[in-house]
């Protein structure tokens, strides 16, 4: 009996660690009906986060052009591109930005299940706006949201139905609001703060409380290693924002929680189709979150660093989420990202 009670208690924490991959906004509407207060944070989190989608940046288009009917995530199986973004006024490049992080989810009403992938920044690929090849991160830079969305739609050849942008004052507000996570640091280091000032957070390796500054100088940091151990480290921090989020303490500061989201974050979605996705977290032990990896390798050309994605690898996450989505569309090999070789020119703000 005692063997089982452990078993149970292990499989649920396992669970609600693989709740935060969801990536939150999702999450945050569901936290809603576990408060004694929920019917005042279900206005404040309808006006909040329903401001988001005010200032669609896909607003022309209404649905994917990979898609003969528009989606609703109630009955449908449908994908969402999560973009992370420094806004900040040092790092602007015209009106857009890199991503610093791009992680499309794909999920499948029936079986309740979301399939996550995270897409390395440096990832040399095809832009079908302009017909360039770049690093993907480049993306938002040259077409901003549309441009990456069409981008990431034709790297997998499946619809991207919805995006859910977060900017770096979302990641610092939403830690703050909590009033600071606990992370076992890995490694002693030192990081730029949100305003690019070198070497402001220094961090020694244990167990301790991290303010919003400290925690995204954790999960952003990669010049120590690679980005390998940089999504480690991420995901550390993120596991330890859903601990705090659903502890017994944390249940009043979700009014704030949910503004700091709503805030700094941009969507396609409507507050009505967020909620939608209650049917997935209340779906018990039928509910499953899948990460899968795309495989590269790393190269250099003209003292450019880039990802260079392997076919065999994206034709098996291709074939993968289609099937999960449901959807068959065929691809242009044509669009497939070819090698560089060393006589490529790349204009120097394309090299980052």
């Amino acid at each position: 009996m005692t063997i089982n009670r452990h078993k149970l208690m292990k499989q649920k924490r396992h669970r609600r660690k693989k709740v935060w991959k969801f990536i939150g906004v999702p999450l945050l509407v569901l936290l809603l009906a576990t408060t004694s207060y929920g019917a005042y944070l279900y206005y404040v989190a309808k006006d909040t986060l329903g401001a988001a989608s005010k200032d669609n940046e896909l607003s022309e288009r209404e649905k994917s052009d990979k898609r003969s009917d528009k989606v609703n995530p109630k009955n449908d199986n449908i994908s969402i591109l999560f973009m992370g973004v420094d806004d900040s006024d040092s790092r602007e490049y015209g009106t857009a930005t890199r991503t610093d992080a791009l992680i499309l989810a794909t999920f499948n009403e029936n079986q309740k299940t979301v399939k996550l992938v995270s897409i390395p920044r440096d990832s040399y690929v095809h832009f079908p706006f302009n017909n360039d090849y770049d690093k993907i991160n480049h993306a938002h830079v040259f077409g901003g949201v549309e441009g990456t969305v069409q981008t990431v739609e034709e790297l997998f050849d499946i619809p991207v139905d919805y995006y859910v942008k977060l900017n770096f004052n979302a990641f610092i507000d939403m830690v703050e609001a909590l009033g600071g996570i606990e992370v076992d640091v890995p490694i002693t280091f030192s990081e730029q703060d949100s305003k690019d000032r070198k070497n402001a957070i220094r961090l020694k390796k244990g167990l301790q409380t991290l303010t919003g500054e400290e925690a995204l100088a954790l999960a952003r940091t990669r010049k120590i290693d690679n980005d390998i151990e940089r999504g480690k480290r991420q995901q550390l921090v993120l596991e330890a924002i859903i601990k705090k989020a659903i502890s017994v303490g944390s249940v009043t500061k979700y009014g704030n929680l949910i503004e700091a989201v709503g805030t700094n974050m941009k969507t396609n979605m409507t507050f009505e189709e967020m909620l939608s996705f209650h049917d997935y977290a209340t779906a018990g032990s039928n509910f499953s979150i899948q990460s899968l990896q795309l495989e590269g390798e790393d190269d250099y050309i003209n003292r450019v660093y880039y990802y260079k994605l392997k076919d065999e690898s994206v034709q098996s996450l291709k074939q993968e989420l289609k099937t999960h989505l449901e959807v068959n569309s065929k691809s242009d090999p044509s669009h497939v990202a070819q090698p560089l070789d060393d006589n490529t020119d790349l204009p120097d703000e394309k090299q980052s």
